[in-house]
């Protein structure tokens, strides 16, 4: 006999309601970056923020709390007491923030978002602080509410909503950590490939070729586009929903393997999202457990997967078959290619091996803003500042290249970045594991057996949406909870061993 929950059965229909109309926000929102003509953006902006006002008024009803408690003393299955975790954690957060603000952040990011996409090429630097300042505000007074709420640090309360549970002194023990050895690390691997030939593509490459590519290495992937496409936008990024999966990727006619494992990256992210739990589709314990664990999805297919050399096998030809057959589509040279660490100025164009740098620069320069520490005309100072003493690189005056680069701060997005390089410790982690229960793995990926992989993710990762705490999930996945030691020793197997 199954035992009546009317309290928690009230709260799912309120769930699945707010489901579906979040799918109608990231629709929006991707149309947004992707197809929207320039001159609908303050209606666009308008209308987002009135969603955004109208969920808020619905998470924050103040029946809830009440209803939270008295779910709390029904007869709930542990699947169940999982999905009320999540639901309370939700409640709490929403309510920690006034109708105003969220309808106020909606606007400001909309507004500076949209300015940045000219801003950026143009080199505006102080044409963007005039809409970043508004965002900046907005940051800091929803940082001092959770922080009110959590009892924790203003940044870290803004990290929670990416990776719940992590907290500022965990991230700089491993950033910290991680700042001691990579330089050094940097420094021998591109000593030891100035050494090694590599032939470069000659180009142009014509972008419906590339989507053409892109699209069959997705398909590699096992990417289901009943459930998902591949289109435009100045970013890079996954969205929609996981009924409708929206990616995106750029193209450029010189440079088509930045389009290629942007793709594959997305593509991480995609196959995630249309293999969460579809029993629990419209309720939050079916969501990705965090951004890390989401990253780590993304950089297991475009790292650990797409960068292996037995898979680059299977994609050599396909790009032949594209592009044509030229010298360096060979695969030794195209492994190669997509193993070359050189300093650069855009994070994301940058290899594995000095990628996590981009990542220890913006920690540091966002954290400070949101605590009050800097202001934003401080950044361009701070980051030429960073970029030297990471990557031994001038950026003086280069906004374009410097801190206009991403969107993560235009929208608002404050303590996200930490989420890329725990990501990518993550990753190895999990193929870590894989390796020591599959010891034929390697030899696997090059016949074309990608199934073992992805079957390891599934189950491990993907269909157990947030059903654990990330400790917990990482655990049950690998054995053990995140050990950075295993990305370093990726690094060093990878492109210091013989």
């Amino acid at each position: 006999m199954t035992l009546a929950t009317p309290a928690y059965d009230r709260l799912t229909a309120l769930h699945a309601r707010l489901h579906r109309l979040d799918h109608l926000g990231a629709i929006a929102g991707w149309d947004q970056a992707a197809n929207m003509p320039t001159k609908g953006n303050e209606a666009r902006a308008a209308a987002l923020s009135e969603l955004a006002t109208l969920t808020h008024r619905l998470r924050t009803d103040a029946v809830l709390r009440d209803t939270l408690s008295a779910a709390e003393q029904e007869p709930l299955s542990e699947d169940q007491r999982a999905n009320l975790r999540e639901i309370r954690r939700d409640w709490r957060a929403a309510n920690a923030l006034p109708e105003a603000l969220v309808a106020r952040r909606q606007m400001a990011t909309s507004r500076c978002e949209h300015a940045w996409r000219s801003q950026r090429p143009a080199n505006d630097w102080a044409g963007f602080v005039e809409n970043f300042r508004e965002v900046v505000a907005v940051g800091r007074e929803e940082a001092a509410r959770l922080a009110d709420e959590m009892g924790c640090g203003r940044y870290e309360a803004l990290m929670d909503r990416y990776e719940p549970g992590m907290t500022t002194a965990e991230v700089d023990r491993v950033f910290g950590d991680l700042r001691q050895w990579l330089p050094g690390l940097i420094a021998r691997v591109i000593e030891r490939q100035a050494t090694e030939p590599v032939i470069s593509p000659e180009g142009p490459f014509d972008v419906e070729r590339q989507r053409a590519l892109c699209g069959s290495v997705m398909r590699l992937l096992d990417f289901d586009f009943d459930a998902g496409r591949l289109d435009v936008s100045t970013h890079p990024f996954c969205g929609g929903v996981p009924e409708d999966v929206r990616m995106t990727t750029r193209f450029s006619e010189h440079d088509f393997l930045g389009s290629l494992m942007g793709t594959v990256h997305e593509t991480g992210h995609g196959r995630y999202e249309q293999n969460r739990p579809r029993h629990l589709i419209e309720q939050p314990v079916s969501q990705a457990r965090s951004m890390a664990i989401h990253e780590s999805q993304s950089l297991a297919f475009e790292m650990q997967l797409g960068s292996h050399p037995g898979f680059v096998g299977l994609m050599a030809p396909l790009v032949r078959a594209q592009l044509g057959d030229q010298a360096a589509f060979n695969t030794a040279n195209l492994a190669r290619l997509l193993t070359r660490v050189k300093r650069g100025l855009i994070r994301v164009e940058a290899d594995e091996v000095t990628y996590p740098a981009h990542v220890l620069l913006r920690y540091g320069i966002e954290r400070a803003l949101v605590e009050g520490d800097i202001e934003p005309e401080d950044i361009p100072a701070l980051w030429d500042e960073q970029m030297r003493e990471l990557l031994h690189l001038d950026t003086c005056g280069n906004f374009r290249d410097g801190p206009l680069q991403d969107v993560h701060w235009p929208e608002g997005l404050f303590g996200y970045f930490p989420c890329y390089t725990l990501g990518a410790m993550y990753a190895a982690q999990w193929f870590a594991a894989m390796r020591q229960e599959m010891p034929d793995l390697d030899q696997r990926i090059a016949r074309g057996e990608l199934s073992p992989v992805f079957n390891w993710l599934r189950e491990r990762i993907w269909t157990q949406g947030s059903r654990w705490p990330t400790d917990e999930l990482c655990r049950r996945a690998s054995g053990q909870a995140l050990n950075p030691g295993h990305f370093r020793r990726h690094l060093e197997s990878r492109y210091l061993s013989a």
